[in-house]
């Protein structure tokens, strides 16, 4: 029997990918904060208020960090397949993260973390505007 799946469009497959940096970056996240003090403490020169923050949490930060990690793999593996869920899940962890944005803006006085805002939207219009 043959198979008259339609193939995946590439938009989807380019969020696919940036939601496997996601995967990585929160795995990296997730070892530093579990073996704090390491040359890689580096990489949180870009953030220290939030590696500070994520310290505080102690091992609730790296659970956290590894279940963002999961998330990502499992919006990637989604969007990647073409699944309906997929598009679905990622909308969902888009959402969440266009809302930690206004919320990290208005309550921590951050603006700059707005210029995620227009992205996010961008990403989830495309996502519902494009036909699977």
């Amino acid at each position: 029997m043959t198979s008259s799946r339609v193939p995946v469009p590439t938009g989807f497959r380019v969020i696919a990918l940036l939601f496997m940096f996601g995967v990585l970056a929160s795995l990296f996240a997730a070892i530093t904060l579990l073996f704090p003090g390491t040359a890689l403490d580096a990489a949180w020169s870009v953030n220290l208020a939030g590696h500070t923050g994520l310290l505080r949490l102690g091992a609730w930060a790296v659970l956290l960090m590894l279940g963002v990690s999961a998330a990502c793999a499992t919006a990637a593996y989604g969007l990647f397949t073409g699944r309906p869920w997929g598009r679905a899940f990622a909308t969902g962890a888009l959402g969440v993260n266009l809302c930690g944005d206004v919320v990290s803006a208005v309550v921590r006085h951050e603006p700059a973390t707005l210029i995620g805002v227009p992205v996010a939207l961008g990403l989830i219009v495309y996502l519902w505007k494009v036909p699977l």
